[in-house]
């Protein structure tokens, strides 16, 4: 069972992981033991609330495929179980973060006083190239 919040969690049947070779360097033992996790989560699917299944399909991570399901891959660690924590743990943070509402931003004006400090940067920046000119007798 994994929390995702108070009111919010998901069962393991939910969750497909399966064991899988680790890509990269590794010597004789990369090639023998099955020791990264590849984790796959339907969203449709889950018993996650609308709100949540909505925000995750609205995102646009390279995670998360067009039918809506979540692949991660998790090699770090050497040991598997290290792996399905992390893979686990990678999930809930996803799952997290699409929920967390986005401050809206407010458009500002520039001051009278930046406004007058670029001016004054922009007139000085001229003068400096035109003294740059051919010197005339």
């Amino acid at each position: 069972m994994l929390t995702i919040s108070n009111s919010v969690q998901l069962a393991e049947w939910e969750i497909e992981m399966s064991a899988i070779r680790a890509q990269g360097a590794g010597g004789q033992n990369v090639n023998k033991v099955s020791s990264a996790i590849h984790l796959r989560f339907d969203i449709k699917r889950s018993s996650l609330p609308a709100f949540y299944k909505e925000r995750l399909l609205k995102l646009s991570d390279h995670r998360i495929t067009k039918d809506g399901i979540i692949i991660i891959k998790a090699q770090q660690y050497r040991t598997q179980e290290q792996n399905r924590e992390d893979a686990l743990l990678r999930l809930k943070e996803l799952i997290q973060a699409s929920v967390v509402q986005q401050k809206a931003r407010r458009a500002t004006k520039p001051t009278k006083g930046s406004q007058k400090r670029r001016m004054d940067k922009k007139t000085q920046r001229g003068q400096t190239k035109t003294l740059r000119g051919k010197v005339k007798f």
